[in-house]
């Protein structure tokens, strides 16, 4: 694939402001999505101020070589479940947990090198892992595009939602295909969201003057609100990032988390059972991101420059500083990695001033607002090209595999059906007095998938070895038979031949001893 800007290309500065907001507005729907999903909405200028912390923190550790933003992981939603209920405390202490998982594979990747890895997950167990991963966002994608108003249909079918999206979907397309406009194909997502959104607020605008609400697509409620009361906030506000509550928590002894308790030993250890094994996962959609990401740039990052132990280091440390500044522990987006295989911009000056524009974004309360104000159902036409991209890239990494070999095709339909079918591992760790089990670690379908899938290759694989040894040792022993046999066939051949010379001295003999008697006579 031909970059239109390299790793290292530097944009003029109008330009690469334009590129820098698509790729905040390619990470946005998740970023955002996350503090929604675990009930801190008000949390979302953190988790924004956060993604632009942790990208900063990997660019730094992989020395500006590796072009993707890092944003909330959908993977820890269960984990952030709960650690809440230990409120801020146990969501960092949480996300230092995930991140140590990373730290620790990197040190060993330092002195025992990356082929154990490789043989780990090979890209016939990562390849559909991160086809499930696509997939499994899916329905989030189809769910938001036929969403409107939450205030009006509380997120019911609306036809006009899904008109909006496709529209937002249609339009990415025809800006990236097209070759005349080389700047169309550069935004389509910027384009493409505009797009979107003026539809939906022509509809909307009809809808509030008719008093129909089925076509108010869009609620600005969050902006109304904003301005309720004309103050300094409402133009400049400082996120509530974890680090500031977890102080509060410790001051006072309450934690402004509905519920929750202050963290006790407990807690610690329950955060980490929530955390460690799904940051193993995170770790396979991490290698997966920059096999893609090196395949689009032409560049191995993972077995060159910078290397996995870098990309490791600056996942894992990025997540934790993200989580401490913002709320939600961090990894690499393949929405990110999806802008730039569409886009053609690999230009590390993108991403670094994307993440300057997200801390920035994540101060200014009127823009915050405008961009909870977008449209799911057009959120949802943006994600049906980048979500269908981490789907493809999955399916491609095994493409050249032999699945008529049943190794492989045993691994690969355990983890694609596991995957998509919804396995999901849930372990009881408290248990009442009656027996019934009252907590649970959830592992999620992707991970139980990906566990799956490992052990499915190490179990063919053993069997294959064994059976090796078995068909070895058969040949060994089919090799001295058949020597053996040769060997009975050479002197069967010997005494065959010595045969008639013996006959014929003996033959030789009694005609001598004839002749001698006669001359006697």
């Amino acid at each position: 694939m031909k970059l239109v800007y390299d790793v290292h290309d530097r944009p003029k500065f109008n330009k690469m402001l334009v590129f820098a907001l698509q790729q905040v507005l390619a990470i946005m729907a998740a970023t955002i999505a996350v503090p929604t999903i675990i009930g801190l909405p008000t949390q979302i200028p953190a988790a924004i101020l956060g993604a632009g912390v942790g990208t900063i923190v990997y660019l730094l550790f992989t020395k500006f070589k590796s072009p993707v933003f890092l944003g909330s992981s959908f993977a820890f939603l269960n984990s952030l479940g709960v650690a809440m209920a230990y409120g801020y405390c146990g969501i960092i202490v949480g996300s230092i947990f995930a991140g140590l998982v990373y730290i620790i594979i990197a040190v060993v990747i330092h002195f025992a090198g990356t082929k154990w890895v490789g043989k780990l997950m090979p890209p016939v167990i990562i390849g559909p892992t991160v086809a499930v991963i696509g997939l499994s966002l899916a329905g989030n994608a189809m769910g938001d595009m036929v969403k409107a108003s939450a205030d009006a249909l509380n997120g019911g079918y609306n036809l006009i939602g899904l008109l909006c999206g496709l529209v937002t979907f249609f339009v990415i397309i025809i800006c990236s295909v097209q070759k005349k406009y080389k700047m169309m194909k550069l935004i389509p997502f910027i384009i493409g969201i505009g797009a979107g959104y003026a539809l939906a607020t022509i509809f909307t605008g009809i809808g509030i003057a008719t008093g129909v609400e089925y076509l108010q697509v869009i609620n600005w409620q969050p902006l109304v609100d904003n301005f309720k009361e004309v103050t300094v906030q409402s133009f400049l506000n400082y996120p509530d990032f974890a680090l500031i509550e977890a102080i509060k928590e410790m001051v006072t002894g309450e934690s402004t988390i509905s519920g929750a308790q202050i963290l006790n030993g407990a807690g610690v250890a329950e955060a980490a059972l929530a955390f460690l094994p799904v940051a193993l996962v995170v770790f396979a959609e991490h290698i997966a991101d920059h096999k893609n990401l090196s395949s689009i740039i032409d560049k191995d990052l993972v077995e060159g420059e910078p290397g996995l132990k870098r990309t490791l280091l600056g996942d894992g440390v990025g997540s934790i500083a993200g989580t401490i500044f913002g709320i939600c522990p961090n990894t690499t987006y393949g929405e990110s990695v999806g802008c730039v295989a569409i886009t053609r911009n690999a230009s590390i000056s993108t991403i670094f001033t994307a993440a300057i524009m997200c801390i920035v974004l994540s101060f200014i309360s009127p823009l915050m607002c405008l961009l909870q104000t977008i449209p799911a159902c057009v959120m949802g036409g943006v994600c049906l090209t980048l979500y269908g991209f981490i789907a493809v890239s999955g399916l491609k990494m095994f493409k050249n595999i032999d699945l008529g070999e049943n190794k492989n095709l045993f691994t690969v339909s355990a983890i694609l059906i596991a995957g998509i079918g919804g396995l999901a591992i849930k372990i009881p760790y408290m248990i009442d007095g009656n027996g019934v089990v009252t907590k649970a670690i959830t592992i999620t379908s992707v991970a139980t998938a990906l566990i799956l899938g490992i052990a499915t290759y190490a179990v063919c694989n053993k069997l294959e070895k064994k059976d090796g040894a078995v068909e070895e040792e058969i040949e060994k022993k089919s090799i001295v038979t058949e020597a053996a046999v040769q060997v009975g066939v050479v002197d069967t051949l010997v005494q065959t031949e010595e045969a008639p010379a013996e006959e014929t001295a003996d033959a030789t003999v009694e005609a001598t001893e004839a002749v001698e008697t006669t001359e006697e006579n």
